[in-house]
């Protein structure tokens, strides 16, 4: 096992410090506090110092200034912005201001997943508040339309808008990959997610949505690998470009002979290609976990329980905590297939079997069946069922965390994998001490049956951990495949050449004898440090980075996609179309912003 290699907290991260060179380039200064970037046309402030995000609001915000090229005109331009003069700077008209006003209102209902004729509401809201406080001010509202037909026009322009940025920053990929989430159950269809994540000559990361996919209109698996291969042309990727492939571990994604992952890596086979990396255990880890872990049917049980509390006992004070929970992830309106999936997590079993007492007393006022409180197998195995899901959330909690490339993810996974191996041996020492729900049922259960001196069976859970076991082994398989390609990239000038690849050798020995590099290495991050390694020089080692950098290191963007669609299925059980649907995905899980000049420019270029 390895590790990533730390960093020195003495020294001065250059990912992180203002560059003299941004002023003409991005029209940003150091703001006076040191933090950030102070932008010269806006006056807003960027809080990061990251070169992709001051790129970013500049791109967004002030592609105005792009016609000033030359090196004087931007010297120039900077002084006169310096100086206050803003008398350059686009004048937006009123009716433009209010078209602009009305897609960042557009915008904000799609992020929130409210329905399309939801902005006539915060249309209203705007006029009444305007004709009370600033009544001079009422007539900025006549140039804002917030109807839903304006509403879906304006949701598609801004998703066509981020797809075409998305698709620019395409064709700069070195090497890219795809996670395919095959779990969006929107209004009794199944979609299938598509993300891309690529890297660029500077190793810089971008990931977003690159297509949905309707598993209903595309129910077989070469239908599938169709629209994929589709949405890659679209995008101008080819598959020779493509390193890996992230999925669940559903049938339909890594089925032996017919799943989509052997039909996808057949396809991508070439001379000039990387072999493709697949893994499937990062989507939603505990979600699929559950089903092998669940011996005894217990999320059933429970979920007739929850069913219960939310119709007859809703005002009991003792379930407000479990209520408001499933309202902050679902609303109050809620689905079976959500609530099987809400249940599924640690954090809501720990809840749950906190609150056994109270819903055994719930259920015997209300003359509902009481059989598994006094069933000592099924005790057992729902205080086993809430610890080790309660282990694989803090693992998934800890995948979630992006940026920190898929070296570090490995790690997690690795070091998971011995803490089963630490399982198995306290479970058939019977040594509790990391299942604590499961040893406060022991213990209930040893002062009830106090003669019984077997409380449980050992072998029936060291056989579930034994499953847990095989299935990390089989999903993280390829990842062992390339673990010298993942320790050489992550700690580069401690890796013995020995063991290292035949065609990598002469680089890394020259690489590791440069003291130069070794003092850029100790105050960068990794991919600041793989951007400035000089291709020329180490070109396989720069290909090395291309490759592992490309790969999915985090479950943080389908998470994001997941928690939105659960938080909004009321508003996405909606009659809606695939492309609408897809645009309210990518506004709800990009980091990027529309270029609103030209979203503008389109709609100037619309009116008649």
């Amino acid at each position: 096992m390895w590790m990533t290699p730390k960093r020195s907290k003495m020294e001065v991260d250059e990912a992180l410090v203002f560059r003299p060179e941004w002023t003409p380039r991005y029209l940003v200064v150091e703001p006076p506090e040191g933090n950030g970037a102070l932008c010269l046309v806006c006056h807003r402030l960027v809080a990061s110092t990251r070169e992709r995000d001051v790129r970013r609001h500049y791109e967004a915000e002030h592609e105005f200034y792009e016609r000033y090229v030359t090196e004087e005109e931007r010297a120039a331009l900077v002084e006169r912005l310096q100086h206050g003069d803003l008398s350059i700077a686009a004048v937006l008209t009123p009716e433009e201001k209010a078209a602009r006003a009305g897609l960042g209102l557009c915008r904000l209902l799609a992020l929130k997943g409210r329905g399309w004729g939801e902005g006539d509401f915060v249309y209203q809201c705007m006029e009444v508040f305007l004709r009370e406080v600033l009544p001079d001010h009422i007539g900025v509202l006549e140039g804002i339309d917030l109807s839903p037909e304006i509403t879906r026009q304006r949701i598609l322009s801004i998703d066509n808008n981020l797809r075409s940025q998305l698709f620019n920053r395409a064709r700069n990929f070195r090497a890219y990959s795809l996670a395919l989430d095959d779990q969006a159950f929107v209004a009794y269809e199944n979609y299938l997610l598509v993300f891309i994540r690529g890297v660029d000559s500077d190793l810089e990361v971008q990931e977003d949505l690159l297509t949905i996919v309707n598993l209903t209109h595309h129910f077989s698996v070469g239908a599938l690998m169709s629209a994929i291969l589709e949405a890659l042309q679209t995008a101008g990727l080819s598959l020779q470009r493509m390193v890996g492939l992230t999925t669940t571990h559903t049938l339909r994604m890594i089925g032996e002979n017919s799943g989509l992952v052997s039909y996808m890596r057949e396809k991508a086979v070439s001379p000039n290609c990387w072999n493709v990396i697949h893994y499937s255990g990062f989507l939603h880890l505990e979600l699929l976990s559950s089903y092998d872990v669940d011996v005894n049917q217990i999320i059933n049980t429970i979920s007739e329980w929850i069913v219960m509390i939310k119709t007859r006992g809703v005002r009991r004070p003792e379930f407000q905590p479990l209520l408001t929970e499933s309202e902050s992830e679902h609303g109050e309106r809620i689905n079976g297939r959500c609530l099987n999936n809400w249940l599924r997590r640690g954090k809501t079993l720990k809840l749950i079997f906190s609150l056994r007492k109270e819903i055994e007393a719930f259920l015997v006022s209300v003359g509902a069946t009481t059989v598994h409180f006094t069933d000592k197998q099924w005790l057992c195995d729902f205080g086993f069922l809430v610890d080790i899901m309660n282990h694989l959330r803090e693992l998934s909690e800890e995948l979630q965390f992006s940026g920190v490339f898929a070296a570090t993810a490995f790690d997690h996974i690795c070091t998971f994998e011995g803490k089963l191996n630490l399982f198995q041996r306290q479970i058939e020492e019977q040594d509790l001490i990391d299942f604590p729900a499961f040893s406060e049922v022991v213990d209930e259960l040893k002062q009830q049956f106090k003669e019984d001196q077997k409380i449980f069976e050992p072998d029936r859970y060291q056989m579930v951990i034994c499953r847990l076991q095989k299935d990390f082994e089989r999903h993280f398989k390829d990842l062992r495949f390339i673990k010298k390609d993942l320790e050489l990239f992550a700690n580069p000038f401690n890796f013995k050449p020995e063991y290292a690849p035949i065609s990598v050798r002469v680089e890394l020995t020259k690489l590791q004898g440069n003291t130069t590099l070794w003092n850029e290495y100790r105050v960068k991050d990794l991919g600041q440090f793989y951007a400035g390694l000089p291709s020329e020089s180490y070109p396989i080692i720069k290909g090395v980075a291309y490759k592992v950098a490309s790969l999915f290191d985090s479950n943080q963007i389908c998470d994001k996609a997941f928690a939105y669609l659960t938080r909004n299925q009321h508003t996405l059980s909606q009659p809606l179309t695939d492309e609408h649907l897809q645009a309210l995905f990518r506004v709800a899980t990009t980091e990027m912003d529309p270029r609103w000049d030209d979203l503008m420019r389109e709609r100037i270029e619309s009116t008649p």
